[in-house]
């Protein structure tokens, strides 16, 4: 269902003059329904309550039309914050020389999950410096990456 969301809701947010960073969906929320929360950004940055407000009205009547999601639910609009997925190759590029945590679908060098800089995205892999060292990440076995902000 994220991927039909993403698919539907995209341009419709960009038409709006945002990104659509990403889409959550979980089931069960609350009362027994589910809940769908958008993240979104300003090119430049900046997303005020006012903006989540306009993007959640014109979303809602959208998600109606096409009745992609069954029974009721929840929507939430937000700004991504700054551990932000980094859903997109633009993405990706857009963060290099950032400190990441990247999340794997399967072990890679013992590991499933790895907290690095971000260095490149080469082909397909990202290159991240990890504890002094180069490690090669497959984005296929990529399931998140987020930015991890110094504390």
């Amino acid at each position: 269902m994220r991927d039909r969301l993403l698919e539907l809701l995209e341009p419709r947010v960009h038409a709006l003059g945002f990104e659509l960073i990403d889409v959550e969906c979980s089931s069960g929320h609350g009362q027994g329904r589910g809940l769908v929360r958008l993240y979104i950004d300003r090119p430049g940055g900046g997303v005020t309550l006012d903006d989540c407000g306009h993007v959640s009205g014109q979303v809602s009547s959208v998600l109606d039309v096409e009745d992609v999601i069954r029974g009721s639910y929840v929507l939430e609009v937000s700004s991504p914050g700054e551990d932000r997925v980094l859903r997109t190759r633009a993405h990706l590029e857009a963060h290099c020389g950032q400190r990441v945590r990247v999340r794997l679908g399967r072990m890679l060098e013992g590991r499933r999950r790895v907290t690095g800089t971000l260095r490149a995205l080469e082909g397909d892999e990202l290159v991240l410096d990890v504890e002094s060292e180069v490690l090669r990440v497959p984005m296929n076995a990529v399931e998140q990456v987020r930015l991890a902000p110094q504390p």
